[in-house]
């Protein structure tokens, strides 16, 4: 694990160099309505994309601390490795998101896991399931709306990274299956789903204590 953290801060950096540009770069995007419980908005452009990430990570960062934390009864070690991997490669993105911001960067959400019966396997790894799929489809719906090269490039590596953890959780749930190889999350041309940002912090509200107030771009 020392190693892998290690990893994991190297890239953080790199990617901080990178995207520090973008604070700069970016073109008008609309603000996607976070409310000024977090920020008074999320700001212009590449930034406003990058405080929405931002705040998906803490989300997935916080719930893996927290399983971490508090193991179900009867989790394996081969389980119990895993959790801690995932971890932190998504503590890593949440610095990493932190670092490029800044000043910009929203403040720390406030989670909301009281939906999650964190003693059940079978609740953990469906939260999981849930979590994983969902930022695969944010960061693929908001890939489109990124102007600078350079952070669609890290982010088209953050996604792949969460595409593997949401295989890792399948293969948790279903051994290895059809539904562990993306099942029907792909659609019949063999692509992941996309949601827009609106979709995205609609399903993820539940587990944010943080008011979200959002809305369609414009």
């Amino acid at each position: 694990m020392a190693n892998n953290q290690g990893y994991s801060r190297r890239h953080v950096l790199r990617w901080g160099a990178a995207a520090t540009t973008v604070m700069v770069a970016g073109a008008m995007l609309p603000n996607f309505g976070i409310s000024t419980a977090l920020a008074a908005d999320l700001g212009e452009g590449d930034i406003g994309i990058l405080n929405y990430a931002y705040a998906l990570e803490q989300l997935e960062a916080a719930f893996y601390t927290t399983i971490n934390d508090k193991p179900f009864h009867g989790i394996t070690q081969h389980e119990a490795e895993t959790f801690a991997e995932i971890r932190d490669h998504e503590v890593a993105h949440r610095e990493f998101f932190k670092k490029a911001l800044g000043e910009s960067a929203i403040p720390e959400i406030e989670v909301d896991f009281s939906k999650v019966n964190f003693g059940s396997r079978a609740a953990v790894l469906g939260a999981a399931d849930a979590f994983e799929n969902l930022g695969v489809s944010a960061y693929n719906g908001a890939g489109q709306l990124i102007k600078k090269v350079d952070y669609l490039v890290a982010a088209g590596t953050i996604v792949s990274v969460e595409a593997r953890h949401a295989a890792m959780i399948a293969a948790l749930l279903h051994g290895p299956s059809a539904a562990s190889a993306g099942g029907s999350h792909i659609s019949p041309q063999g692509l992941d789903g996309e949601m827009s940002p609106e979709m995205v912090l609609g399903r993820a509200k539940p587990f944010i204590k943080t008011q979200l107030n959002f809305k369609s771009p414009v």
